[in-house]
């Protein structure tokens, strides 16, 4: 760097760092802001999380907005199911086009319950949306009440709007993504029969990544998922009094299994879409990242690039399967030896790998035939979806509106998982092209102290208006 060079950087350091120290003036918000930033606060408030019960009053919350902005109520749809001996619900609207396109509807997605935040744990209220620092903080505040606000926001801007699309529109919201996915399941094949759309969106992935600098570096568009499986391990024992310790303590024993677990790592796996994916990406990754991103796409078989991209949270699990204890329980008394210890291992697992190969290599892995594994649940295996044409023309739209010119749209795989799973295994293409934006060292969604930009929150707010506009405009 020149020496002129450094100087302006500094002296715009100097700058920067003054105008920093400024109170920042209060953000004059459009009445579309501030109805979609009130729904936001109104829905974090809402505990939906296993436990509480508290879906269906956000449900009822939601219908109410949807009511009072015109939707009848013959197309606010309202469905009630047990997730797992708890109730819950699910939530269709139904916006009305006038079929003029002679195209089947679209189906967009969200779901309404949110892993549990212990108040006690963060360092604000997790249920009421707080503003500091820049960014908004709460439970759900990216996964996934942003989706549901932008989503139920869009569709009443538009009815106010007088807007009349030329195919159906569908909210599907769903009240157990995060745990049972029965009203997902549900939802989905309803859907199927009642509506058989066209394709389907999905708020709840994808968006754009942004770089240390908070500049934009590429759209993300989810479009295949890991498999998610649970499996429990379990250790049993005749147990004894804690003064008569035996060798094969059953926690020691699990123990034993869990730590072979942890150092075991599964094969690296690279497809067209993931190798496409790390090569696009890396392109504007700055430092070993993106090196080792380019490396790997360029050879899978790059042991240092591996090592690298496994080290780093946001790309381990685009390389393959992944295992990781989340809960442990064992034990009846203090003064006992345990009788059952209980850890719950979560696998999130390559598409092509299934369930029972992957059981299988955990079990060769821990090599004890006295530790017994079960799967809870019933996992789904979904297929990859393409991104139509149509819905990329769409999507460079809303991000050429949004940056002023047209960022890298990049196909990936979710290394978690979503409700589009479901609408996948059913035959129907299936992205997430959420309107959030997020630096990767922001990511906290189950975490504590979620969070979402506020600056990113407001842009993303034009998104849906766009895309629906583009693919349902007359």
């Amino acid at each position: 760097m020149r020496l002129k060079t450094m100087i302006a950087a500094s002296m715009l350091a100097i700058t920067s760092a003054a105008v920093a120290q400024q109170p920042a003036a209060p953000r004059q918000l459009t009445e579309h802001e501030q109805r979609v930033h009130d729904i936001y606060r109104d829905i974090i408030a809402f505990r939906t999380a296993r436990g509480h019960g508290k879906v269906p009053e956000m449900v009822a919350y939601l219908g109410g907005r949807l009511s009072e902005a015109g939707f009848a109520q013959d197309d606010i749809m309202v469905s009630d199911y047990d997730s797992e001996g708890e109730a819950t619900q699910g939530l269709v609207v139904r916006y009305r086009g006038d079929g003029s396109s002679g195209e089947k509807a679209i189906v967009l997605l969200a779901h309404m319950d949110v892993v549990d935040a212990l108040p006690e744990d963060w360092e604000r209220d997790p249920f009421t949306l707080i503003e500091e620092d820049g960014y908004f903080f709460g439970r759900g505040t990216m996964d996934n009440k942003y989706g549901v606000a932008n989503l139920t926001g869009t569709f009443i801007r538009l009815k106010q709007e007088g807007w009349t699309p030329n195919r159906d529109l569908y909210l599907v919201f769903s009240g157990d993504e995060e745990t049972g996915m029965v009203s997902t399941k549900a939802q989905a094949q309803w859907v199927a029969k009642s509506i058989d759309p066209a394709f389907v969106l999905n708020s709840d992935a994808g968006g754009t990544g942004l770089g240390n600098d908070y500049a934009p570096q590429a759209m993300r568009v989810q479009a295949a998922e890991k498999t998610y499986a649970t499996f429990e391990l379990t250790v049993t024992n005749p147990g004894g009094h804690s003064s008569r310790p035996r060798s094969d303590n059953a926690i020691y024993q699990l123990a034993a299994a869990l730590l072979k677990i942890e150092r075991h790592r599964f094969a690296v796996q690279a497809t067209p879409l993931t190798r496409s994916y790390l090569g696009a990406l890396g392109q504007a990754m700055p430092g070993a990242a993106g090196e080792a991103m380019r490396a790997f796409a360029a050879n899978p078989d790059d042991a240092a690039a591996v090592a690298t991209l496994q080290a780093m949270p946001e790309t381990v699990g685009t390389l393959g399967t992944t295992c990781i204890p989340t809960m442990l329980r064992g034990g009846h008394a203090e003064n006992a030896l345990p009788q059952s210890v209980t850890a719950t291992v979560n696998c999130r697992i390559f598409p092509g790998n299934g369930v029972a190969k992957t059981q299988a290599e955990l079990e060769a892995v821990v090599g004890d035939a006295e530790v017994t594994f079960a799967v809870l649940g019933d996992p789904t295996e979904s297929p990859e979806s393409p991104l139509r044409d149509d819905v990329l023309a769409a999507l460079t739209k809303s991000l050429t509106a949004r940056y002023g010119s047209a960022i890298p749209i990049i196909p990936y795989m979710e290394s978690g998982g979503t409700d589009g799973m479901h609408y996948r295994n059913l035959g129907y293409d299936t992205v997430a092209i959420s309107g959030g934006a997020s630096r990767a060292q922001d990511m906290f969604a189950h975490g504590m102290n979620e969070r979402l930009r506020v600056d990113a929150f407001y842009a993303g707010l034009d998104h849906w208006t766009i895309v629906l506009k583009e693919l349902a405009g007359r």
